[in-house]
């Protein structure tokens, strides 16, 4: 599942008032440190399917050689189930980041607090939807 011409809020039990840049723990970096990496370093570079795959790559450390050689089974294996979109992503959720989809269904990252974000909420052309509650209501 991939959005087009949306905009993802930040979420509104988001504890932050301004986007925060996430940490590793313990050495190890979680999928949503990997996310900000990929899309702030390359924004509008990956879709949804394509993020998920890199994510996915980095998290296992999978050598150059496997994915030559199992790649395709790899990917066939991660995809057969469903993934959640960024809506769910703590990004969205706990450090305060907006996510763009264009008209090709490719990603960038916006800060809570920058003017980017700002102007995506205004546009008329973008679908603007909120990122999932951490908390029940």
């Amino acid at each position: 599942m991939s959005y087009k011409n949306t905009f993802i809020k930040v979420s509104e039990d988001c504890p932050v008032v301004t986007a925060e840049i996430p940490l590793a723990k313990n050495g190890k970096k979680p999928a949503h440190l990997i996310q900000f990496e990929l899309l702030t370093e390359n924004p509008y570079h990956f879709d949804h399917e394509e993020l998920i795959w890199e994510v996915y790559i980095r998290q296992k450390e999978i050598p150059q050689n496997v994915l030559e050689s199992e790649g395709e089974e790899m990917k066939a294996h991660l995809f057969s189930k469903g993934h959640p979109c960024l809506r769910a992503s703590a990004l969205i959720k706990r450090y305060g980041f907006g996510a763009h989809y264009n008209e090709a269904g490719k990603i960038a990252l916006f800060g809570l607090g920058s003017e980017e974000y700002e102007q995506f909420l205004k546009q008329k052309n973008v679908k603007v939807l909120a990122g999932m509650r951490t908390k029940k209501v």
